[in-house]
């Protein structure tokens, strides 16, 4: 007898972290979205740089957890699969939006949207689908979905939104075939608008140039 997949809908709670206080004194705002394998808590590390007076980070959660290295110890989360895709797709932007709904976030900051490696994915298609203004976006180490289209990103344009993407030379899931790809994707995307910052190191998160964004 051939199966059957069914869906439900209810209501999940998760958790997300933050580092710093947001104040009348906060300038900037960074909704920064964390790779495979990483927990949130500890993704906040890289942005202890930043001037903690001036700067509040949001750090979601990726929703699936699972045990790194195949032992029972170290606790790693991932985004999304090639399962059910559409589905979580729309799950993961639903979270997001919520995070920041309970953050009541004052309109004087400026908001920084980051993305690192399967991050970088989350945080194109979040933008993407709400539409949400934001100061700069920044993606990290990461491939753009191929679903997106240009138009999903015109708004950035009336918003002189800063698109910013950062690429290590030496990154172990790059070569100059897929460089080449994600270079001719980025410029299409983003109509030449976006800026691309190829430095030295692997895939790896770069605290020298993640203070540098502002």
């Amino acid at each position: 007898m051939k199966h059957q997949e069914k869906q439900v809908t209810y209501t999940t709670t998760n958790s997300y972290a933050t580092l710093n206080q947001l104040s009348k004194k906060t300038k900037y705002v960074w909704l920064v979205c964390h790779g495979i394998g990483y927990l949130s808590k500890y993704f906040l590390k890289y942005f202890e740089g930043l001037p903690p007076g001036e700067n509040y980070i949001i750090a979601p959660q990726a929703p699936s957890k699972y045990y790194l290295n195949g032992e029972y110890r170290h606790v790693g989360a991932s985004w999304l699969t090639r399962e059910n895709t559409a589905t979580e797709i729309t799950n993961v932007v639903t979270y997001i939006s919520a995070v920041l709904t309970a953050e009541r976030l004052p309109l004087h900051c400026k908001l920084i949207v980051f993305g690192y490696s399967q991050g970088a994915a989350i945080a194109a298609r979040w933008v993407a689908r709400t539409q949400q203004k934001c100061h700069q976006l920044v993606l990290h180490s990461g491939s753009i979905p191929n679903e997106l289209v240009p138009a999903d990103f015109d708004f950035l344009k009336e918003n002189n939104t800063q698109v910013t993407i950062l690429v290590g030379n030496k990154d172990e899931y790059l070569n100059p075939e897929r460089m080449e790809l994600e270079s001719k994707k980025i410029d299409t995307l983003f109509q030449g608008r976006a800026k691309q910052v190829i430095f030295e190191g692997k895939h790896e998160v770069n605290k020298k140039l993640i203070n540098s964004l502002i």
